[in-house]
């Protein structure tokens, strides 16, 4: 099966950046979408940002539309998250998931990682 394992989070202050990575193991990932998903202390797991196998379509959510990015290089079987502009109610667990398709939906999603934890501070 597909595994999964983010790295990067850490402690930055508000309006620092931080760049998440998430490399897959195990069976290759060929042809599935990736997605981005974070759970805050209190809070539901909420969707963050996807990316389909090519890269040519991206979804972000709201909340971080205009300050995060997906990306992710096939060839090394890794999805990554740019976060730029950090705020305070970012902080939350990451975790990145593995879908058929691209998708918003945490429903979609067959594999998922440990998570990483980021922190901000204000």
């Amino acid at each position: 099966q597909v595994q999964l394992v983010e790295s990067g989070g850490g402690l930055v202050q508000a309006g620092g950046s931080l760049r998440l990575s998430c490399a897959s193991s195990g069976r290759a990932v060929s042809g599935y979408g990736m997605g981005w998903f974070r759970q805050a202390p209190g809070k539901e797991r909420e969707f963050v940002a996807a990316i389909s196998w090519s890269g040519k379509t991206t979804y972000y959510a709201n909340s971080v539309k205009g300050r995060f990015t997906i990306s992710r290089d096939n060839a090394k079987n890794t999805v990554y998250l740019q976060m730029n502009n950090l705020k305070p109610e970012d902080t939350a667990v990451y975790y990145c998931a593995a879908a058929a398709k691209v998708t918003a939906s945490g429903r979609d999603y067959n594999y998922w990682g440990q998570g990483t934890q980021v922190t901000v501070s204000s």
